[in-house]
């Protein structure tokens, strides 16, 4: 696939170290099943957040986490019951952890998308055209709105401090520090120059 680098990257280096196995030049299926599972688990064990040097700290989100539930692959084995109580039970155990998830996943993600050049090395500032998601503590999980910055305003050393964004509920105002830019390229009307039906449908 096209402008895979990330995944191509990790499939070039599976084959590299899979080329030094001592494997037989044509292993049965079971063996060449077996071996590619085991790497699979491997390679969806490394961290994609930051990795915590205190061990009493949460540990790290790792692709297995979004698979599987768990860094290592492990589940705890638990009786099925499709009781009305059990339903709901597992309904709202499913729903605190989600919510357990989504501030993880706030806090250890949304500062990759919102940093700025007080605290790290240059980057590229807030633009007209960005999609972005507007930060809202007081919002439900998975609710923060999405839009396309119209205009940016710029403080006395030229920094962008406030945008103005176009939202599929209509315009707001928010500080830059408030804006998370998300690596996409917004689809424009080339008449109008509105938010495409693309950009709402982020609106979920």
């Amino acid at each position: 696939p096209h402008f895979g680098g990330c995944w191509e990257r990790l499939v070039r280096s599976v084959k590299q170290i899979l080329c030094k196995f001592n494997l037989p030049r044509l292993p049965s299926d079971e063996v060449l099943q077996s071996t590619l599972a085991e790497v699979e688990m491997i390679i969806n064990s490394r961290p994609l957040t930051y990795v915590p040097l205190n061990d009493e700290m949460d540990m790290p989100i790792t692709p297995n986490h979004l698979l599987l539930g768990s860094s290592d692959g492990t589940k705890r084995s638990v009786p099925f019951d499709d009781s009305p109580a059990a339903v709901s039970a597992t309904w709202r155990t499913t729903q605190r952890n989600a919510d357990i998830f989504w501030k993880r996943w706030v806090a250890d993600y949304l500062p990759t998308l919102t940093r700025r050049s007080k605290w790290f090395q240059s980057v590229r500032p807030i633009k007209e055209g960005d999609v972005v998601i507007i930060v809202d503590a007081n919002l439900p999980r998975n609710t923060w709105p999405k839009g396309r910055v119209l205009a940016v305003v710029r403080s006395g050393d030229g920094q962008v401090r406030r945008a103005t964004v176009q939202t599929a509920n209509g315009i707001l105002e928010r500080p830059a520090t408030k804006l998370a830019v998300l690596d996409v390229k917004p689809m424009e009307d080339e008449e109008s120059g509105k938010v495409s039906d693309v950009t709402k449908d982020c609106e979920g």
